[in-house]
């Protein structure tokens, strides 16, 4: 399924779109949000399936509606930095031993065409296109011989907007470079994970101002998403609707020779996931 949640921030509605990948149906009648409560409940998701298969959901007019986050209430986004080979090389990065692990604030969550603000006196504000993975049952100290991807509600396209300078020349850690407001566009979708057989084999495309920037696939990835969740697991609990950002490929501005096309007020990025959906954004200054 491809859940999904419309309408004006704060006020969206839970939303289903149909397989013909057109037609919104509507969902407010049988489930009060797309959160983790939704997602830890496999008879509230079976509802939605059976409803969906019969036909008795309420067509949405699509027509002028905003998409928000396919998720409400995110808890925690836990991002993965380094993660593809290709990036690691453009940006002259030794290949990690172990997941590089950091966090984004729940609060930087918007829509997947909401507006992204360039932050006041930033000068190397980047684009990354990510997979993102949500969570949709605990996942504490995943064993070895566990199933990680079990623990997976499905996924979803991430733009992991990052300030170069904040996050490599301000010291301390990368905080400072990803949380600033409006720097994780998510969605569109939430495509359960029946309907991604195999995450490593998804390819991520991302364009600034019509210009295709990155151009890459999951199959890259140092740590794959199975790997990821188990490796998160040891360190923090992971509930149901928290969501991991597991890296990005090459292309990013950071990675091109100068002078560096860092993004500026005007530009518009798009980015696309195989099956997940695409973004729009266009860039104002904050």
């Amino acid at each position: 399924m491809k859940l999904l949640r419309v309408g004006t921030a704060g006020a969206e509605r839970p939303a289903l779109l149909d397989q013909d990948g057109t037609t919104l149906r509507d969902l407010s009648g049988l489930v009060a949000d797309i959160d983790g409560e939704l997602l830890a409940d496999a008879s509230a998701l079976a509802r939605i399936r059976a409803a969906a298969d019969a036909g008795e959901l309420p067509v949405l007019e699509a027509d002028g509606l905003r998409t928000g986050a396919p998720v409400a209430r995110v808890g925690k986004v836990v991002c993965i930095g380094l993660n593809y080979h290709d990036h690691a090389a453009e940006t002259g990065a030794d290949v990690p031993a172990e997941p590089v692990v950091f966090f984004k604030a729940a609060d930087t969550v918007v829509g997947p065409n909401d507006t992204v603000l360039v932050p006041r006196r930033s000068r190397k504000t980047d684009w990354e296109v990510e997979l993102a993975v949500v969570i949709g049952r605990t996942a504490r100290y995943i064993e070895d011989d566990e199933d990680p991807l079990s623990y997976v509600a499905g996924y979803t396209v991430a733009h992991d907007v990052s300030e170069r300078e904040f996050q490599i020349e301000r010291g301390g850690t990368w905080d400072k470079g990803k949380n600033c407001e409006t720097f994780n566009p998510l969605g569109p979708w939430l495509v359960t994970a029946d309907e991604v057989p195999d995450p490593q084999a998804l390819s991520l495309k991302l364009w600034v101002n019509g210009e295709l920037k990155q151009n890459g696939s999951t199959a890259d990835q140092i740590f794959p998403v199975a790997e990821v969740v188990r490796y998160v697991s040891q360190f923090m609990t992971l509930y149901p609707g928290d969501v991991i950002n597991t890296g990005t490929p090459a292309g990013v501005a950071l990675g091109q020779p100068e002078p560096k096309p860092f993004l500026r007020a005007g530009d518009v990025v798009e980015l696309e996931i195989d099956g997940l959906g695409r973004q729009r954004q266009e860039l104002k200054d904050a």
